[in-house]
């Protein structure tokens, strides 16, 4: 999954929140971005196609009502 710089920038940033506040720890930007990396390539892919199934669902449901709407236009 490939991130812009400024999103990436900003996930580092939230990384390095996260740790402060929720952990007492403090964790510099290549630690951050380390952890950041970690995440992307083990459940990138697995976040991705769940974002592909809902888009399909919510899309097929559309049609669907597409399809009935169709059907009370006929005369």
């Amino acid at each position: 999954m490939k991130l812009t710089k400024d999103e990436k920038n900003k996930m580092i940033y939230e990384i390095q929140y996260f740790f402060e506040n929720e952990r007492e720890e403090s964790i510099g930007i290549i630690a951050a971005e380390e952890v950041l990396d970690f995440f992307l390539e083990s459940i990138g892919k697995i976040i991705y196609n769940k974002g592909l199934d809902d888009a399909k669902i919510y899309f097929e449901k559309r049609l669907e009502d597409l399809a009935l709407d169709y059907e009370l236009l006929k005369k």
